[in-house]
């Protein structure tokens, strides 16, 4: 069954799920026509409360997809925020949080983009969505036959729902074969990202991952990772391009984003990766990500948007 909650923020309102409708011919359900961010909130038991993580890197990535997209985005960043608070109390929500949200193009001129032209709105969903059990044991993966979009097609640095596509096809293939999410390799052979998620692998003690130009989307969890490894571990970390067959005498290897987190891969292709288990700098980074996340390290309590304050759920 899909995810769902009590309550969507369409345009500016708190609606129920139900109502929250776009009509068929709207540009966002006829070619995809819009952009989202998938966001974080963690759950603190100890304080009662629920944090949204790295809300303003989020909304600025936002931005930037918007203005490639020539989208005129509705509301600004405090009116955002404001909405993804409302949104996340009114659902009462006192677990870990996915939730996302959208700019889309409505109805209007087909492939128009000024607002006199067409429709620009927003909306917001969020659903609970707890760890997943591969967080601990790790998954299995495998190089998809499908390659990653490219920057002068469909480019993954926008973060539009269109683009997704792509991201079924290799998907789906995984799916069908037995592996968890796949390893996409962009139009030069060298490897890319996930069909929803960034790459990390190590290699002797080395963190390595492919850069910003290998066709990914740019990751605030990948950012991230970068600067914890670097500044709290003292871990090296490499931004170069991955030839396929790294993949297979890593040491480690792992996905990582708002959704996936930091998702552990034991295999690839059939080949262990390492001793086939979770190894320890991912499993380092793995534990001081959710720490922050929950609001356990003062240092970067600044990640962080509390949203109960004093109206507690």
């Amino acid at each position: 069954m899909a995810a769902s909650a009590d309550f969507v923020w369409k345009d500016g309102r708190i609606v129920p799920w139900a109502e929250a409708t776009v009509h068929v011919s709207a540009e966002t359900v006829l070619r995809g026509a819009n952009v989202f961010e998938g966001m974080r909130a963690y759950w603190s038991e100890a304080e009662k409360e629920l944090y949204i993580f790295k809300n303003k890197e989020h909304l600025r990535r936002l931005r930037q997809s918007c203005k490639i997209m020539r989208m005129t985005v509705p509301y600004s960043d405090d009116e955002f925020t404001q909405a993804f608070i409302d949104l996340l109390r009114a659902n009462k929500f006192t677990a870990g949080v996915h939730f996302r949200p959208v700019v889309y193009f409505g109805e209007g001129e087909s492939y128009a983009w000024k607002p006199e032209d067409i429709h620009n709105g927003a909306f917001v969903i969020a659903y609970s969505r707890p760890h997943a059990p591969s967080i601990k044991n790790g998954i299995k993966s495998c190089v998809s036959t499908w390659r990653r979009n490219s920057d002068n097609a469909s480019p993954s640095r926008v973060k539009a729902a269109a683009n997704y596509h792509n991201s079924r096809l290799a998907q789906v293939e995984a799916k069908m074969n037995g592996f968890g999410p796949p390893i996409m390799l962009n139009d030069r052979g060298e490897v890319a990202e996930s069909p929803g998620a960034c790459f990390m692998m190590v290699r002797d003690g080395v963190v390595i991952t492919p850069p910003v130009s290998a066709d990914i989307l740019e990751s605030i969890t990948r950012q991230t990772l970068i600067d914890l490894y670097r500044e709290e571990l003292g871990v090296t970390v490499i931004e170069r391009d991955i030839d396929r067959t790294e993949l297979y005498i890593a040491d480690e290897t792992f996905f990582c984003g708002s959704g996936a987190e930091v998702q552990p891969i034991t295999a690839v292709d059939h080949y262990d990766v390492g001793d086939g288990k979770v190894g320890p700098l991912t499993r380092r980074i793995q534990d001081l990500y959710f720490d922050i996340a929950a609001g356990k390290v003062d240092k970067f309590r600044h990640w962080l948007t509390p949203v109960y304050g004093n109206s507690r759920p």
